[in-house]
């Protein structure tokens, strides 16, 4: 089967989705929407950067292109919700300026089916596509309960996409219900699977037994504390974990904050001046995953508060390391966690409720065992790479019925495909 994939190149999701299709012996073609280095396993790439995505550059590029895009991405992070703001407001307006050369890219390419891993701007986007090629778009935990209701141009563009999707895949039953709300049939072909494919165990362990180096300058036994997803306006509450530090100190003055991809962020930075809590929190660069689950594997307790989510990889990945998850109490996380079995749930925006969290963890070392135990459980039955890859393959051959039709792409095409809905 020949997969176009519509995503930004850059992610580390959209990585690993490729991974897995390749695994399963699909033919990719990439439309992604932000610059970004070659994929592995990817026929053709090509760029089309709707919603000014080309201001975040690549993140791979060497000497000067490198330069660039940092001091790019460092305009963007000093004005995140205006940029947010701006995104709302004008990106929609520029899908059908790259609407032509979407549907040209799809009569040289003649995918079997287009794959969107996110409704805005990917999904929106891969609504031209026309109605003899399969569309399937994924929903991020954001894309309907933040994103959606940004303008009035990014619910009528929401609406467009939903209607026009023969397949939906998500990662938590709480965006299929909210889908049909906005306009999804419900007649049509749905999935809930982890946004990135499933959670390689064997990968995952092997990489942690290679890796006892990660946190050297620290000494064995230091309570560690890891946030673990950088800066994502409109949904983590980072002031949140963030204010709480200094109540968790005065009580466990020896525990340490291990922030990924906060390196040099001025947000962060401000932070953490403000509460002069320097000596107890690390702000950590970009990472590999596997160089994340080595912290996973050290930490204590993973935090990652948010108003806005679905199913955040980190969490699946801090629960298969046993390491202790809190998170924000939203009906999401509500599907994996079950506060005082396997991790705890709090309100967003209340640094002393995340603070008693945290204390109640780091103090309760039979509770992080008991959640260690059943969250690897939860995994294996829910999320492991090989259960979650024999869903997808499914999934997808559910689109591959072939109709006569004069509907299909390409001068050529005598075939039209259609979900069996």
């Amino acid at each position: 089967m020949h997969v176009l994939l519509v995503a930004d190149g850059r992610s580390p999701i959209t990585r690993r989705w490729i991974a897995g299709l390749c695994a399963l012996q699909h033919e990719v073609t990439l439309v992604s929407t932000f610059p970004c280095s070659p994929v592995e396993g990817v026929r053709d790439t090509y760029i089309l950067p709707v919603a000014f995505s080309g201001m975040a550059g690549s993140q791979a590029g060497g000497g000067a292109a490198d330069v660039a895009a940092d001091q790019k991405r460092k305009i963007v992070s000093r004005a995140r919700q205006q940029f947010l703001a701006i995104r709302y407001l004008l990106g929609p307006l520029s899908l059908p300026f790259y609407a032509g050369r979407f549907r040209s890219l799809l009569r040289a390419v003649q995918p079997d089916i287009v794959h969107a891993l996110r409704i805005p701007f990917e999904g929106m986007l891969a609504s031209y596509t026309p109605g003899g090629i399969p569309l399937l778009v994924s929903i991020w935990g954001n894309d309907l309960t933040l994103h959606a209701g940004g303008s009035s141009f990014m619910r009528s563009f929401t609406a467009r996409t939903l209607r026009r999707a023969n397949g939906l895949i998500a990662d938590t039953y709480r965006d299929i219900r909210l889908a049909k709300g906005w306009g999804f049939s419900e007649q049509r072909s749905t999935l809930v699977v982890p946004g990135g494919g499933g959670i390689d165990l064997l990968e995952m362990h092997t990489s942690n037994a290679q890796r006892q180096d990660n946190l050297n300058a620290l000494s064995e036994g230091v309570p560690l504390v890891i946030n673990p997803r950088g800066f994502r306006p409109g949904s983590v509450c980072n002031d949140t974990f963030f204010q709480a530090i200094p109540l968790i100190l005065e009580r466990k003055p020896e525990v340490q904050f291990l922030c990924a991809a906060m390196a040099g962020q001025p947000e962060a930075i401000q932070w953490v001046e403000r509460f002069r809590i320097e000596k107890s929190v690390h702000l950590l660069p970009y990472m590999p995953q596997s160089q994340l689950w080595g912290l996973f594997a050290r930490c204590e307790v993973s935090v990652s508060v948010s108003e806005h989510d679905g199913t955040p990889n980190s969490l699946l990945e801090a629960m298969a390391c046993g390491c202790f998850p809190i998170a924000g109490d939203i009906e999401s996380l509500r599907e994996w966690i079950t506060p005082g079995m396997n991790g705890l749930l709090v309100e967003p925006k209340r640094p002393q409720s995340l603070a008693e969290a945290v204390l109640l963890a780091l103090e309760n070392p039979a509770l992080r065992s008991r959640a260690a135990e059943l969250n690897l459980e939860i995994i294996r039955r829910r999320a492991e790479l090989s259960l979650v890859r024999t869903q997808i393959e499914i999934f997808y051959r559910r689109f591959m019925k072939v109709l006569p039709s004069e509907e299909a792409v390409g001068s050529n095409a005598s075939l039209r495909y259609s979900s069996e809905e």
